[in-house]
This record gives C-alpha cells, structure tokens and sequence, in this order.
C-alpha cells in the first residue's frame, strides 16, 4: 500500500534502533482541532467472547450471540464464527473471500480491520457470510463517520491508513492515555521517516503473539515487518475498537519517538534515545528473553 508523501524523512533508527543523525525537530501540520463527538460504539463488548443461549446440543437454532471483543484478528473472529454456527473449522475462513464484503480498494479483499468489534445476533439463519458482512457494515458505518474523516485528514492519512494506524495502537497498548501517545509515537515516526519497528506488526506477519523477539526475526521478509520496511504495514493488524480509534484520530501531543512497556501499567515515553535504553535495560532487567523492539 502506498504511503503518503511526509515531510523531513531522516535515516532510520526505529524504535529500537539509534538514532542515525540529528533528529529535526518536528513541525506539526498544526493542533488537531477539538473532534465533535465520539466516535460510534455500535455494541459493548463483554468479557466472554462467545455467548449461547438454549440449550447447546440444539446448535444455534435458538437466538444466540456473538462478541468480537477489541483487538482481535481476523483469524480468531473466523474460528469463533465456525464454533457459533457449528461449523467445521476452516469454513468460515474458506467463505470470507467469496462472501461479497463490501471492502475499501485499500483493502485488497482482506477483511482485517473491518470485522468490527461488537456483539452479533446468531439465529438458525445465519451464515458466515451473513455474520461477516454485517461486522463489515458495522464498521463501514463507524469509520464513515466525520470524527473519522477529519482525523485522517489531520493525520494525513487515508481512512484505511487511519483504520492500520488504530489497529497497531490496539496491539500495543491497554489504556486509553497510552494509546493515544502510542498513535503519537506512529504518527511521529511516519513524519520523521522513520521505519515504525514495531513488534506488533511482525508478529502478526508471523502469525503468532509474544513479548520476546529475536534479532534474527526483525530481518523477516513479511511485508508486515516495519524494522525492514518503512510506512505502515499493507493491512490492519487486528479489528480495533473504539478507544484505539480516538487515539488514531485524536493522538496525544508530544515529540515522542520511543516507548517501552516497562512493567504492566507502566509504559514509558520518550523523544531521548538514552533515556530509552535505560528504559529498556530496565525493561531486560525484569524479562529473562529481552526484546530487541524493546531493548534497542
């Protein structure tokens, strides 16, 4: 996916890496204008990610639901769907392409991103590719909103590039103040030209999640791996909610370019790269298996 055209690109460091040079200080395309409302939460998620009423020998013929808790991929959304309907796993996998979801361009056919987040009424009529076009509404409708739009045009981003934006704040932060810096930090690299080296991208090119990556790995040639390539990833990397998507709009205000999550609950920012390395030796200190997107 082509990256918009930003200004002062510098060599890289990521956010792991050295810094390779000076760093220009960064002019911002202006304050993000206070957004009117918030964007649109088309249900509230629960804790338990697949709820059935009735009785469950008699399949899903009785009204059921289910929730598609913030964050997930779309892999996870595909089994739980074959477990709701009683479907043979892979089935829904196998349908996704063919069901006629109404995708951005962007998208290339690849519904991640778009499986919004929310609760979804089964019956004995639903199918897999009822369920997915209506998660695919759903978010159509959200990311149409004018909250969305605006914070794509401040951000000089695409909607599709804001909806990838929202994703990478999602996988990699657990509060809202966090993943508003968190999409700051983004944002601040995609200006400086900086490769986004992020661990969330990689190991979603991976198809695993873990908090210990190899060095070896972050010369991975999934085009999902941005310590290799620069700009954001091709797709979303999740299906983020509606708190990854204000950050993504509404980022934090700050010249950050690193951040290590230290201990739970303790995630620390920084436009310093020493202070981030002692950060990270802080980080390495508590982990027996460092990370280089956290330890470099």
């Amino acid at each position: 996916m082509t990256q918009p055209s930003r200004r002062r690109p510098t060599p890289p460091p990521g956010r792991p890496g050295p810094p390779g040079g000076r760093r220009t200080r960064i002019t911002r395309r202006g304050r993000l204008a206070l957004l009117g409302a918030a964007l649109a939460v088309v249900a509230a998620a629960i804790a338990v990610p697949l709820v059935l009423s009735g009785d469950e020998d008699e399949g899903p013929a009785h009204a059921a639901t289910l929730t598609v808790p913030e964050g997930w991929r779309a892999s996870q959304v595909y089994t739980a769907v074959d477990t709701a309907l009683r479907l043979k796993k892979g089935t829904t996998r196998a349908k996704a392409a063919d069901a006629g979801l109404a995708l951005p361009g962007d998208a290339g056919g690849n519904p991640e991103g778009y499986l919004y987040p929310a609760t979804y009424p089964i019956t004995d009529r639903t199918t897999p590719e009822r369920l997915l076009a209506t998660m695919v509404d759903t978010a159509n409708r959200t990311y149409a909103g004018g909250t969305v739009g605006a914070g794509a045009e401040q951000n000089a981003v695409s909607r599709y590039q804001l909806v990838t934006v929202a994703s990478i704040v999602q996988s990699e932060a657990a509060t809202d103040k966090d993943m508003a810096r968190v999409a700051r930090v983004v944002y601040n690299r995609l200006d400086e030209g900086m490769p986004l080296q992020m661990d969330s991208t990689l190991n979603y090119g991976l198809g695993r999640s873990t908090l210990h990556t190899k060095t070896s790995e972050t010369r991975s040639k999934t085009p999902y791996n941005t310590y290799v390539h620069k700009g954001l990833p091709p797709t979303p990397i999740a299906n983020p909610g509606a708190g990854a998507l204000r950050a993504a709009t509404r980022p934090a205000e700050g010249s950050w370019l690193y951040f290590v999550t230290v201990a739970p609950g303790d995630t620390r920012f920084t436009s310093d790269y020493a202070e981030h390395q002692k950060n990270v030796a802080e980080f390495n200190s508590r982990h027996s298996s460092p990370s280089p997107s956290a330890s470099s």
